[in-house]
């Protein structure tokens, strides 16, 4: 009987990233061999020693990628996170500790270089809570009704004395990485955004056979700055009577105003033949419904976990945050995958920065890493998770005084997916 050679796992090379390419488009379900152009356009996110794939007999059965990013936390600093993307493991070769075998290898890698968190945006739930990833926020998605919403279709333009122009790609990308930079610093959760990025949602770089180019547009304020932008597109829907029943799609909506938020929203309530507007990914917590006459126009049609969060580093990441209250905490983390486990205390003034070291200390509440990242963006309530046995108190009123501490007044969301 003939031995199985070993799946090796390993940084693929330039030559072979059409290969590696093929098994993560099957591994995502799209057609597996890319148009020319479209695989010289995903090569620009092709870094050595970043995307990984595993090797049964020379031909690649499963892959991963990851990359540097930034990610805000409460009180608007930003951390080095290691950023989790394309993973796939092949139909054929499931169940076999692929997964497992990349993630451990690159999460090793991300500690070593000294990154605070691993970043992901999760397909599917119940996957990576085994290497220490939970869900630190949420995101929420309206369909905003447009006849519904009370507003006057007669308005023209902002009431604030702002106003709003429609602009092209290259506008967007003059202006656009400055705005989100605006919104990064303010809003724990976000994440940065590179060129590539900007190439990529202006279409300079297509990933896909079929680029629709966005509409945009920009929100300046009474004074001229820019304060707002987004992109939209609309379908061609009509009714039996030659009635127009189009619907706006935004991809994307920045804000680093309320009065910004507001006026882009109600343009878009008043595009000529909409009738219906479908905000995208929003934080849970997000204005629109409140900025209309009759919030109840703005109906929830996604509730979803979105940015999940790996710590690597538990004293770094509770120092780099800000808190509500003062007070001191020690923490028992646990840790299956060895890399962040142990005792700690937390300890956070009055003007709300905080202290972290390792302590031999009684701990005051037991916890998985999973929960810890669960927690530390601040949208998640410990009192809740003692209830569902996540977080096990060894002291009386320990989770509502981590709730004290930890929670935030308005919750954190990461505007992209990657």
């Amino acid at each position: 009987m003939t031995s199985r050679a070993p799946i090796d796992v390993r940084p693929i090379t330039e030559p072979e990233f059409a290969d590696w390419n093929r098994v993560m488009n099957i591994g995502f379900l799209r057609e597996p061999t890319s148009a020319a152009d479209i695989l010289e356009a995903r090569r620009a996110q092709f870094r050595s020693g970043r995307s990984v794939g595993a090797f049964d007999g020379g031909r690649c059965v499963a892959t991963f990628r990851s990359f540097a990013q930034e990610l805000t936390v409460v009180g608007g600093a930003a951390v080095p996170a290691d950023a989790v993307t394309n993973v796939t493991v092949a139909p054929t070769h499931r169940r076999r500790g692929l997964l497992t075998r990349m993630m451990e290898r690159d999460l090793a890698a991300a500690k070593e270089r000294g990154d605070v968190v691993a970043t992901l945006i999760a397909a599917e739930y119940p996957i990576y809570g085994r290497y220490g990833f939970g869900p630190a926020t949420s995101t929420t998605e309206w369909t905003v009704d447009v006849p519904r919403t009370g507003l006057d279709p007669r308005r023209s333009g902002p009431e604030d004395g702002g106003r709003i122009d429609l602009v092209d790609a290259e506008d967007v990308c003059k202006l656009g990485p400055e705005l989100h930079e605006r919104l990064r610093r303010a809003q724990p959760g976000a994440v940065s955004r590179d060129e590539l990025w900007w190439r990529i949602t202006t279409g300079a770089v297509r990933f896909h056979p079929t680029f629709h180019e966005p509409y945009y547009a920009v929100y300046r304020s009474a004074g001229g700055e820019v304060e707002g932008m987004v992109a939209y597109t609309a379908d061609d829907t009509w009714g039996d009577a030659k009635q127009p029943l189009n619907t706006a799609q935004v991809k994307w909506l920045t804000g680093v105003t309320p009065a910004a938020e507001r006026a882009l929203w109600h343009y878009l309530c008043s595009v000529d033949w909409v009738v219906k507007v479908k905000s995208g990914w929003r934080a849970p917590d997000d204005l629109l419904p409140h900025m209309l006459p009759d919030p109840r126009a703005a109906a929830v049609t996604t509730q979803a976990d979105w940015l999940w969060v790996r710590i690597l580093d538990v004293e770094r990441a509770l120092r780099a945050r800000t808190y509500g209250a003062a007070g001191s905490l020690v923490l028992e983390v646990t840790d299956s995958g060895g890399l962040s486990g142990g005792r700690y205390r937390l300890e956070a003034s009055a003007d709300g920065a905080g202290a972290c070291a390792r302590t031999t200390e009684s701990a005051d509440l037991t916890l998985d890493v999973a929960e810890l990242a669960v927690l530390w963006l601040g949208d998640e309530s410990a009192v809740r998770l003692a209830a569902l046995d996540r977080v096990r108190e060894e002291r009386a009123g320990a989770a509502r005084q981590a709730d004290a501490l930890l929670r935030t007044s308005r919750r954190p969301w990461c505007p992209d997916i990657f």
